[in-house]
């Protein structure tokens, strides 16, 4: 068991709890505990779907501010990679991730949301990227996945101001995708997850990865990669039980055995 960070596995689902009260602060341990259980999630058969989650208070404020306090160029340099990777390996977990917001998601807090495929906020959810008040910008993804979910325009404001928003707008903007009650928020993650816990888990892993690699290039590449995955998908065995079953019984009423 890590200190601070654990992979809590039922039914399916991985949960990824941070536990380091009271605020859930990303010091470079927490960093590479949310690298270790997120690397034990993407390998884990019994790992279907994620949750990323801090806990009914808050999510995560953020840095570690007072170990960052003394730190030298020198110092970043060499640590500032191991950060962005840390948050990354969450990013790339090849099953669907939710993260559950409740409370403060800012700065490391809520680039680790930025990680997730989806994003259920509580009602009372603060999301930002205050790093500009520090003299500094986002250094784990920030500057780059916040672009590329809201557009560059919201994102420069969020970044250039270091404001907090609320749940509300972080929804009307695309920040988060669904708001619901405090109490709420992990059961409706969880349910979330759920849903994939007996699906096509090879089918989910491709169409995760071509979205996510499709992003990072051309139209033509993408299309590319999506040709690719898609004839992969000839080769497993959901594929033909999936099309077995809607043949004999419709659709949707396949039972998936996730190779």
């Amino acid at each position: 068991m890590a200190e601070f960070v654990n992979l809590e596995v039922a039914e399916g689902v991985g949960t990824i709890h941070l536990e380091r009260p009271p605020m859930n602060a990303l010091n470079e341990q927490v960093q590479e505990e949310i690298r270790a259980a997120a690397l034990e999630a993407s390998v884990r058969d019994d790992v279907r779907a994620v949750v990323v989650w801090g806990g009914e208070k808050v999510f995560a404020a953020g840095a570690d501010i007072k170990e960052m306090a003394d730190m030298s160029y020198q110092d970043m340099v060499k640590r500032s990679g191991a950060l962005q990777s840390s948050l990354s390996a969450v990013a790339r977990i090849p099953k669907p991730v939710v993260a559950a917001v409740t409370g403060y998601a800012l700065g490391g807090g809520c680039e680790l949301a930025l990680c997730a495929d989806v994003r259920i906020a509580a009602e009372n959810a603060k999301l930002g990227q205050p790093e500009i008040l520090l003299g500094l910008i986002p250094g784990a993804g920030g500057t780059q996945r916040l672009s590329r979910l809201v557009g560059p325009a919201k994102a420069k404001d969020l970044i250039f101001t270091g404001r907090f928003i609320g749940s509300d707008e972080a929804l009307s903007i695309g920040l988060v995708d669904q708001v619901v009650p405090v109490d709420a928020v992990y059961g409706a993650a969880a349910s979330w997850a759920s849903a994939f816990a007996h699906g096509p888990a090879l089918a989910l892993r491709a169409a995760k990865e071509a979205v996510d690699r499709g992003l990072e290039t051309d139209l033509e590449t993408g299309l590319e990669i999506e040709r690719q995955q898609f004839a992969a998908l000839f080769a497993t065995h959901d594929r033909a039980a999936g099309m077995r079953s809607f043949l004999e019984n419709g659709p949707g009423k396949a039972t998936f055995a996730g190779h």
